[in-house]
């Protein structure tokens, strides 16, 4: 990489710091009253915990973990390997599935983002090993192509992979897009995004099977 790739870079990434910080920051104070009723809400259907902890990787191979709202019942969290959620899952419950179509679910990991753990934009942090849907062998996240190019990078809260594929494709189709996203990365995209995002949220469509919205992916 030359000098002015590199000032180009590291320019990118000051202000994507700078704009993660203000959004989370604004995020917060507006979902605050919001997560104090999702707390009476979640706790009244299921008991609690209300938010649950689990051990991501993030830049570089560095584990963190990564906050959320609960969405499946408490008997999910005895579960010694994390299985995929699938499209009618009996382990979401009611107020779980509002929280997944909506992902208000992922909104603590604003907290993640405030620590420097995430960024707004970014491939998702993975989990070391889950079982997928439509593959019953825990699968090795460190054997899929791309692996090391896509923990080069801050993970996100969202992405072009999640934008435009459900969530339990297999992870290789998913690499594809985040490799996209590595390779074509800049403010304006991301903000862009992240505009894409919060439409789908208003929308209640992240759980829908296939794009949640009519725009291109590539």
């Amino acid at each position: 990489m030359n000098d002015k790739k590199k000032v180009t870079f590291l320019i990118y990434y000051v202000f994507k710091r700078i704009m993660d910080i203000i959004l989370a920051l604004v995020g917060l104070t507006i979902l605050a009253p919001v997560w104090v009723i999702l707390w009476i809400v979640i706790t009244n259907e299921d008991g609690s915990p209300v938010f649950i902890k689990q051990e991501r990787i993030g830049s570089n191979g560095k584990h963190f973990d990564a906050f959320k709202f609960r969405s499946m019942h408490i008997s999910s969290l005895t579960e010694h390997v994390n299985v995929q959620a699938n499209e009618n899952d009996t382990r979401i419950t009611k107020v779980g599935k509002i929280l997944r179509n909506t992902a208000i679910d992922e909104s603590p990991q604003l907290i993640n983002i405030l620590l420097g753990d995430m960024s707004f934009v970014g491939p998702r942090p993975l989990l070391s090993c889950e079982v997928e849907v439509h593959n019953p062998i825990p699968s090795n996240m460190k054997n899929i192509p791309g692996y090391e190019q896509r923990i080069s990078v801050v993970p996100g809260l969202t992405g072009i992979a999640q934008l435009c594929m459900p969530r339990d494709v297999p992870r290789e189709r998913k690499f594809e897009y985040d490799l996209m996203y590595i390779s074509k990365r800049s403010l304006l995209t991301d903000v862009r995004l992240i505009l894409l995002s919060l439409a789908v949220t208003f929308l209640g469509r992240w759980e829908k099977r296939g794009r949640k919205l009519s725009v291109h992916c590539d």
